[in-house]
């Protein structure tokens, strides 16, 4: 009886989880999909359709196909590990100083995660301005350079490349977080254990010792990175002001879905490609997993 008492406690505590989740999360994913097999403009009734959509979106869709996918496996595959791998350094190199200079610095650090709309209308568009006002133009005129300011954010040469450097700017978010605190709980004795069994640099007590006694913390930070990668759609559309992106150079499977969905409103289109985001975030959450997941 009392065990049952206790069973029953944990369920109201996690209830409003629970609830949270099953609203925000299964709900939507489970409409995503079924809407993914309808024609549904958001007015009328949605038209069961079969993989109309996911046919058109392989064999149809220009846009999709050839620059869509393009650019969102060359933006993750650039953004992701690099800003995984800043995030770790970063961290590593706060948890060898003392509390308070690590305290300040690991807030500068995290506070671009918390002011990403902010810092893109006053600091990275009025750096990448197209005029001669724009700091980039300015300083490059000044050293002669260049002689006609360069429309930065409208270039599809340039966006993209702006596009990866704001993203990892602004990446140390929870995930650089969980891996501070999973360095500051790694067990000294460990290191102790590692340097009388022959442990000497630096780069060894990190691979040896800190990495496989903080997985738990590597791995959300691994999945925290895959999802903030495959999600970034804003950046592009708010550095450029437009949406599709200027030529598609910046554009990503988000701002794919953003265009059908609410700008041309056809829904059971824009589910089909959300549901292809989902299975691709899920893949790459599954190769974290792999690498830092518990083998047992």
């Amino acid at each position: 009886m009392k065990k049952n008492n206790k069973s029953l406690g944990a369920y109201i505590f996690l209830s409003p989880y629970l609830l949270l989740f099953t609203v925000f999360i299964v709900l939507p994913v489970i409409m995503a999909i079924v809407l993914s097999f309808t024609n549904f403009n958001a007015v009328q009734f949605p038209q069961f359709t079969g993989l109309k959509n996911y046919v058109s979106m392989i064999t149809k869709d220009d846009v999709f196909m050839q620059y869509v996918i393009t650019n969102t496996l060359k933006f993750s595959i650039i953004v992701g590990p690099v800003g995984y791998i800043l995030s770790f350094l970063l961290a590593w190199m706060l948890a060898q100083i003392p509390l308070i200079p690590r305290t300040i610095l690991a807030l500068v650090i995290y506070s671009p995660s918390m002011t990403m709309g902010a810092a893109m209308q006053v600091i990275w568009k009025a750096l990448f301005s197209g005029d001669i006002n724009g700091y980039i133009n300015s300083l490059l005129i000044r050293l002669d350079i260049i002689q006609q300011p360069i429309q930065w954010l409208q270039s599809p040469q340039y966006l993209m490349p702006i596009m990866i450097v704001v993203t990892i700017w602004s990446s140390m978010g929870v995930g650089f977080l969980a891996m501070l605190a999973g360095i500051l709980n790694v067990n000294p004795e460990l290191y102790e254990a590692g340097y009388i069994d022959g442990i000497s640099k630096k780069w060894q007590e990190i691979v040896y010792v800190t990495i496989p006694s903080m997985k738990p913390q590597m791995l959300f930070g691994a999945v925290m990175s895959v999802v903030s990668t495959f999600q970034a759609g804003a950046i592009g559309v708010q550095l450029s002001g437009s949406n599709p992106t200027p030529q598609y150079a910046g554009q990503l499977i988000v701002n794919h879905i953003e265009d059908y969905g609410f700008l041309r409103y056809e829904m059971g289109y824009a589910a089909a490609v959300s549901v292809f985001l989902l299975l691709l975030i899920w893949l790459s959450s599954k190769v974290a997993w792999k690498f830092f997941g518990e083998r047992d």
